[in-house]
């Protein structure tokens, strides 16, 4: 029963994305912003009902509240489109709730599966994590980039986004891939940095903003929320 609650939370996301796309790929508008949000509100439902079905985890928490900050941004972001005025105020609270929450991940990551004595476990991923980054300013302009004064916040960025895939990596090493939590959340941080590099192009490059891409970015991105808020089911 519980699982057919879950695919069903998810069916639903899904009708609703396909909606949202529909909608965004004809204009923005205030509407498409509502759609997106009903959309969100879907795999947030997921995690919460999930970590009701396996309480007393302290990921929940963590994941859930990554979750909440990842609807603001989805809300901030498309706001900078309705109301193009004040476009640089909401970019930057969406790169700071997206931040913010890939790092509440990591946080609940940790806090569940990490044990003490192998801190090289938590120090190889922020170090890989840092040197995705560099990597990431350095192919700027080979990638027809142009981050201007967002060049600092889209390092941070980018340093919050490759922590989720890469601890959930070692996690899941150091326990021998024995959770499908950390699996799932490892294929959501893939995802989500798939998602990113897409919309990069969009914010920062040109010619990037065809149908494609929109479609390209949200199946990413929502895969990603989706299956990082379904992990916590497999405890």
């Amino acid at each position: 029963m519980y699982l057919g609650i879950c695919i069903t939370f998810i069916v639903c996301g899904a009708m609703c994305l396909v909606a949202y796309l529909l909608e965004k790929t004809k204009r923005y508008s205030l509407r498409a912003v509502l759609i997106k949000t009903v959309v969100s509100s879907f795999f947030l439902s997921l995690a919460i009902f999930c970590s009701y079905v396996n309480q007393g985890h302290a990921i929940n928490t963590f994941v859930t509240f990554g979750l909440i900050l990842g609807l603001l941004g989805d809300i901030w972001l498309d706001l900078k489109y309705v109301y193009p005025q004040d476009d640089k105020p909401y970019t930057y609270a969406g790169f700071i709730c997206f931040g913010v929450g890939h790092v509440m991940f990591v946080i609940g990551m940790m806090l569940q599966y990490f044990r003490g004595g192998h801190f090289l476990f938590i120090l190889v991923p922020l170090l890989a994590a840092l040197i995705a980054s560099i990597i990431n300013m350095v192919l700027e302009k080979p990638m027809k980039l142009n981050y201007g004064e967002m060049r600092w916040t889209v390092f941070v960025y980018a340093f919050c986004l490759f922590m989720t895939p890469f601890t959930a990596l070692s996690l899941a090493i150091m326990t021998s891939f024995q959770h499908v939590t950390l699996t799932m959340i490892f294929v959501g941080g893939i995802l989500f940095a798939i998602s990113d590099l897409i919309l990069s192009g969009t914010y920062f490059g040109e010619g990037k903003e065809r149908p494609i891409d929109l479609i390209g970015n949200y199946l990413t991105y929502y895969g990603a929320q989706f299956v990082i808020a379904f992990s916590l089911y497999f405890f």
